[in-house]
């Protein structure tokens, strides 16, 4: 035991104490009772403490003893990750046992405590929360006008996370106009699966043009590029890599990450089957765009859009001969990128309820017309129809300030 944690210990050892003296036994629920009570009998000679009572007394603190030895096991395990071999052996003599309501929940606060103040096991963030639930909900409830990326991606996410050993990483591939959600919903994952969110040591993000801005420098790139995403991947049990402007990355940086995204071949290298990359790429756009407006046209609803279909249409463009890594890199021709999620063009009550969720955001009220002033600042798109906001949502959150008092 290193001499930095043995203060927290110490706090979380009396912490424990209290712990014990409030939880009333395994799994118990009411008043406790005394082994004495349970052995009324006869009192031996010499006494109140007669020699029944001073066995029960005697059985009691042993039965207490083994409880904080347990207590303690399962605390060690779950904060410092130590101890959990001893601890299954232990629990798997005889019967097995398990802490009371009130004694997880003492222990997930003590836990989550300890936790705040830096890293808590060897494989770096420990905060690892991967809150499905919570995910689908917020894409249900902020995420406007794209049905087929919230599927995708909570099947997508949820399948990859519950499969014991996956075969390869998760790639996901987002394509769509600027301002349709693709970053939104990159922060999103962030932070539904760790509790750092985008702060966190396990989630790496990179821009295109910001971080790998000279073609000259691309050699140099590359090594740094492999460096950081092996280093994170031993750091820590699952990670995450996000890459922003996609389309504007080098061919060969793709190709010198592709063997982090091919299929583990379990030949003394790095596991980074638990590894999720998110590639977020204006192209395919004016597929994607297309494909919505033909459906518009011949009065058919958006949500009939079906994700075989659109996939079709956007890997033809993907592939076109151009200047974009996605067309000259191998990611494509050898079926790395698991699923490409679509995101489609937003109409003018998609911007109404950004806009209604910028003003909650802020605490602030609004009105039915306020929304659709908001709105009706953005440009729409075609100059016939004037159906597709050309910014999305971006940029709403700024022109609210022109309602403030």
């Amino acid at each position: 035991m290193g001499q930095g944690r043995l203060p927290a210990r110490l706090g979380l050892a009396c912490c424990l104490l209290l712990l014990l003296g409030g939880s009333g036994g395994l799994g118990s629920r009411g008043t406790p009772r005394g082994p004495w009570e349970e052995e009324q009998g006869p009192v031996a000679e010499g006494g109140p403490w007669g020699r029944a009572r001073y066995e029960a007394v005697k059985k009691h603190l042993g039965a207490v003893g083994a409880l904080s030895k347990q207590y303690w096991q399962y605390l060690a395990c779950k904060v410092w990750q130590e101890g959990c071999k001893e601890e299954e052996e232990e629990s798997s003599r005889g019967p097995g046992w398990s802490l009371p309501v009130v004694g997880q929940d003492y222990l997930e606060i003590l836990s989550a405590w300890y936790c705040s103040f830096g890293k808590c096991c060897k494989t770096g963030d420990c905060r690892i929360v991967n809150n499905i639930t919570g995910l689908e909900a917020d894409l249900n409830g902020q995420l406007h006008g794209q049905h087929l990326a919230k599927e995708v991606i909570v099947r997508a996410v949820q399948g990859f996370l519950q499969s014991p050993q996956p075969q390869k990483a998760l790639v996901l591939s987002f394509h769509g106009w600027s301002g349709t959600g693709k970053n939104f919903v990159a922060r999103m994952l962030a932070s539904h699966l760790y509790r750092d969110g985008l702060k966190s040591e396990c989630v790496r993000v990179f821009i295109s043009l910001f971080h790998f801005p000279h073609h000259k420098y691309m050699d140099s790139y590359k090594a740094q590029l492999k460096k950081q995403i092996s280093e994170t991947v031993q750091l820590c049990k699952q990670s995450l890599f996000i890459f922003d402007e996609a389309e504007k990355l080098h061919f060969s940086l793709l190709d010198a990450i592709k063997p982090f995204m091919a299929r583990y071949d379990n030949k003394g290298q790095v596991d980074y089957r638990r590894s999720i990359f998110l590639f977020l790429s204006n192209l395919g756009g004016n597929t994607i765009n297309e494909v919505t407006l033909d459906f518009w046209r011949a009065g058919r609803a958006r949500e009939e859009i079906s994700m075989e279909f659109l996939e079709q249409q956007l890997r033809l463009e993907l592939l076109e001969p151009a200047e974009n890594g996605y067309a000259r890199s191998h990611l494509l021709e050898e079926n790395l990128i698991d699923f490409f999620v679509p995101f489609l063009p937003l109409e003018y009550h998609h911007v109404k309820l950004c806009a209604r969720d910028a003003f909650l955001a802020r605490g602030l009220p609004y009105t039915e017309a306020a929304l659709d002033e908001v709105a009706g600042m953005m440009v729409f798109v075609p100059k016939e129809e004037k159906l597709f906001s050309a910014q999305g949502c971006k940029s709403v959150s700024q022109r609210i300030n022109y309602f403030l008092p």
